[in-house]
């Protein structure tokens, strides 16, 4: 699948780069003038630096608030980590691992239903413990399986209460499993994944990172729970596109802000990458916990798993498996799969949520309220574990706020 921006092919963009030529919405091609590779025009209303999901929000709503907008991305293609594209097998895979779109808020899901059509999808994951898949999260159905037992919701419901160990506070990831689902539950799911994932001990990481695994009582498999689960019926991508295809809207890929902010006009910034790096790392590096992918095609191959997700909490050196089909509903003879190395090194993915990081990003913070016409949102520049409509939630706000703040 080729990726467009305002009509024109990725391939093709670059070239009429190269001549200082551009092509726009059907537009004749015009000559343009460059600073240092960006085009020189009047000046922009923002400059948002970053072309994921929260930069691509703020671009749409303050394009059809009547605002200029600039939006550029060191990358050479939008989406962010949400992008994807067809491989060169024909199936459409996300090549920064699984991104599935879930949320409770109506609002949300509205704003991002003008820009997609959507297919139902509620994701399912197993868990591989001693050779043998489990429901995860764990439930009634899971406590059966690995132990022989025959448990209704509200055997099961006792069996949870017999095995935690309770916590008169609850301060790390160890303390809620441990309060949640006792010992033998959190070694067998939780400590070794955690450790393969965070580089870190359940003991050494915020009570919010284990607890966004629910325990459950009855047989409910799905991984989440939310109202709203569905995946863009065409893809992150294509959605994107629809949402950057705003005549006031220009998208420069390929663009490192750090090589050219002093040469971009614009009246304020709104900016998505990481806070420490904005700031030269000031007071040191914020710690992020970044992936390595390994992609693999199967042929002749329909299925290679039974679900999306296949996590592996004890054995390999990967966390878990994503079979993309199920993701996508695609209909194809071969299969791709994704196997995911958690590393200490490469792009920034996950903020590390520990007590010392909390407090070192509260510093940056404090630097970023002083930036009067420099406004941060997102994962990275919030230093926030968010979901996806988080995201889109927190640049929906951004925005909201930067409209009344200009009307007033």
């Amino acid at each position: 699948m080729p990726l467009y921006i305002n009509g024109v092919s990725l391939p093709a963009r670059r070239a009429t780069q190269e001549t200082n030529k551009h092509a726009e919405h059907g537009r004749p091609e015009r000559q343009r003038r460059y600073i240092k590779g960006i085009p020189l025009q009047m000046q922009h209303d923002f400059l948002i630096v970053g072309a994921g999901f929260a930069g691509i929000v703020c671009a749409e709503r303050l394009a059809s608030a009547g605002k200029r907008v600039m939006i550029i991305d060191r990358r050479p293609h939008i989406g962010g980590n949400a992008f994807d594209t067809y491989d060169e097998n024909g199936i459409l895979v996300h090549p920064y691992g699984p991104h599935i779109f879930h949320t409770n808020s109506k609002r949300v899901f509205a704003y991002l239903s003008h820009f997609t059509d959507w297919r139902f999808y509620e994701h399912r994951v197993l868990a591989e413990v001693g050779g043998t898949l489990y429901p995860f999260p764990i439930n009634r159905v899971t406590l059966n399986a690995l132990y022989g037992l025959n448990l209704d919701e509200v055997s099961a419901a006792a069996h949870f209460e017999r095995v935690r160990i309770p916590k008169s506070e609850i301060a790390t990831s160890e303390d809620v499993v441990l309060s949640s689902v006792g010992k033998d539950l959190c070694e067998k799911f939780f400590r070794n994944y955690t450790r393969k994932q965070w580089g870190l001990d359940l003991s050494e990481l915020s009570a919010g990172v284990a607890a966004r695994i629910p325990t459950r009582t009855n047989d409910d498999d799905r991984y989440f729970t939310d109202t709203y689960q569905f995946m863009p019926a065409r893809g992150y991508t294509e959605m994107f596109e629809c949402m950057l295809a705003h005549p006031k809207i220009e998208v420069e890929l390929s663009t490192d802000f750090f090589a050219v902010r002093t040469s971009l006009p614009a009246k304020q910034i709104i900016y998505t990458g990481p806070i420490d790096t904005y700031f030269d790392h000031r007071f040191g590096c914020l710690p992020y916990r970044s992936l390595r992918f390994e992609h693999e095609h199967l042929t002749n191959l329909e299925r290679y798993q039974p679900v999306g997700t296949v996590n592996y909490p004890n054995d390999h050196a990967y966390t878990r498996i994503t079979e993309f089909k199920h993701l996508t509903g695609q209909k194809h003879a071969g299969t791709s799969v994704v196997r995911e190395y958690p590393t200490c090194h490469g792009e920034p993915y996950y903020p590390i949520p520990r007590f010392d990081n909390e407090r070192l990003f509260k510093r940056y913070a404090a630097l970023a309220l002083a930036e009067s016409n420099v406004h941060f949102v997102g994962r990275l520049a919030e230093y926030r574990y968010y979901n996806m409509d988080q995201v889109v939630g927190a640049a929906l706000t951004l925005v909201e706020k930067q409209l009344c703040l200009a009307a007033a």
